[in-house]
């Protein structure tokens, strides 16, 4: 369960890595001609939004659930992400960017709280540091791909990134409807095994409807 967990989180990191902050500050001023002050105006909002939307996840959680709510979000973000490539300006760019942050980090505090579900109390520690590990292994990665793509167009990565994460989203969907976790009632309670029910590697595991994350 943790190693597919881990397995579909490097995916997400790996696509986050092609758009770091360093790439779409080299990527507006390149393309857009963007200042130094106003980038520095709009990676502060960024940074603004983004903890708006990690404040907000616990609520759309507890209406529709974790899967529902990661999945939800973070896929039109990521739509929201490779539109960025073609803004006709710097002024649509920015837009495009402050809606994205603005759904793109409901998945955080939600994909942590789903990791804790599907494990046992004494598993926890050791799940969070594989998924973890996992997404901080492969994102280093991110800036030397985006280097290679971007020799196809100035904006590619911002598509390939686009296009990754989502594949991400629709795999873990998928992944999540077959073991019953993808509606509201279908959370598992903390500790009560680690294993989908069915599989016959461990016991089944109950459910919580509306379990907070």
């Amino acid at each position: 369960m943790v190693r597919r967990l881990a397995s579909l989180f490097a995916v997400d990191a790996a696509g986050g890595g092609l758009v770091t902050t360093g790439f779409l500050s080299y990527y507006l001023a390149g393309r857009y001609h963007a200042s130094v002050v106003a980038l520095g105006w709009l990676f502060f909002a960024v940074s603004v939004v983004q903890a708006i939307s990690v404040a907000l996840a616990p609520l759309l959680a507890r209406r529709f659930g974790l899967v529902a709510t990661m999945v939800g979000t973070h896929l039109p973000s990521n739509v929201l992400l490779a539109a960025v490539a073609f803004a006709p300006g710097f002024g649509v760019a920015a837009l495009l960017l402050l809606a994205r942050t603005t759904l793109s980090q409901m998945d955080v505090p939600t994909r942590q709280a789903l990791v804790m579900t599907v494990v046992t109390p004494p598993e926890r520690t050791a799940a969070a540091a594989v998924t973890n590990a996992a997404r901080y292994t492969v994102r280093p990665a991110g800036p030397l791909v985006a280097g290679l793509v971007q020799q196809l167009a100035l904006g590619a990565p911002l598509v390939v990134a686009g296009a990754v994460k989502a594949g991400y989203d629709l795999a873990l969907w998928g992944w999540a409807r077959r073991l019953g976790l993808t509606s509201r009632d279908g959370s598992r309670s903390p500790g009560t095994g680690s294993h989908p029910p069915g599989t016959g590697a461990g016991p089944a595991v109950t459910t919580s409807p509306g379990e907070p994350p």
